[in-house]
């Protein structure tokens, strides 16, 4: 029997290489999607199939809708994707008085039009075999809102909406769709931004989370045990809402 195929955008990052590594010992075919970082998702690729997983890594830049479509006709030829991981995603951070523009475009266009970019295609052929996972990586941002962020938060919470009507779509097809609102996870990007006393002061648990911690979670949402979980927005956060 061939294995059920994941795509995972952005997977080359901190969150989704855990995502990857978990869906690959899960027993899915993971496909590490990569826009600037092909050499990480090949990487990373490698470490999959050297500890006997099934892996394959993609490029191309979620934004550009004429190349994703490409890209993924090209996956689609290999058969349906059935589990979709939105994990691509950008922040560009200024306070809103002085928000450029480009700054503005740049997140929204990478968060929300790349949802709509890869999730479009893969959802009929997804369809056609009544059984499907879309899970998509959001923030607490797009929950709470945060100082400096309205871009990344406008995203993230239409992202939410999106899920919401999505799952509302597909319920009857077999395939659920959630999205997951991390916290503070540690990473390069959170290290840059939040120090030991900052996270301690805003989570109860006093620590980041780790990647894994996202990683499990999806792994829970893309099994059959989560079948009648959907249209959900789940958090993992430590408990700071």
């Amino acid at each position: 029997m061939s294995l059920k195929r994941a795509l995972i955008t952005g997977g080359s990052g901190a969150i989704g290489a855990a995502i990857c590594r978990r869906l690959a010992k899960d027993g899915f075919h993971v496909i590490v999607h990569a826009n600037q970082r092909l050499d990480a998702a090949e990487n990373l690729r490698d470490e999959l199939l050297a500890a006997g997983a099934s892996a394959q890594a993609v490029q191309f830049d979620v934004t550009d809708a004429q190349a994703t479509g490409q890209a993924l006709a090209q996956l689609l030829e290999a058969g349906p994707i059935q589990v979709l991981v939105n994990n691509a995603g950008v922040h560009d951070d200024a306070a809103f008085p002085g928000m450029s523009l480009d700054k503005w475009h740049r997140v929204i266009d990478v968060s929300l039009n790349g949802f709509f970019h890869v999730t479009q295609p893969l959802s009929l052929p997804m369809v056609r075999t009544r059984w499907g996972r879309i899970i998509t990586i959001s923030s607490i941002a797009g929950i709470t809102g945060n100082k400096g962020q309205v871009n990344y938060a406008a995203a993230k919470g239409a992202l939410h909406s999106a899920t919401k009507s999505l799952s509302l779509e597909l319920a009857s097809r077999g395939i659920t769709v959630n999205a997951i609102a991390p916290g503070i996870i540690a990473s390069d990007m959170s290290a840059q931004a939040f120090d030991a006393e900052a996270i301690a002061r805003l989570v109860p648990m006093k620590r980041a989370g780790q990647p894994d911690d996202v990683a499990n979670l999806v792994g829970f949402l893309a099994s059959d045990e989560a079948s009648y979980i959907s249209g959900q927005v789940i958090s993992v956060n430590g408990g700071m809402i």
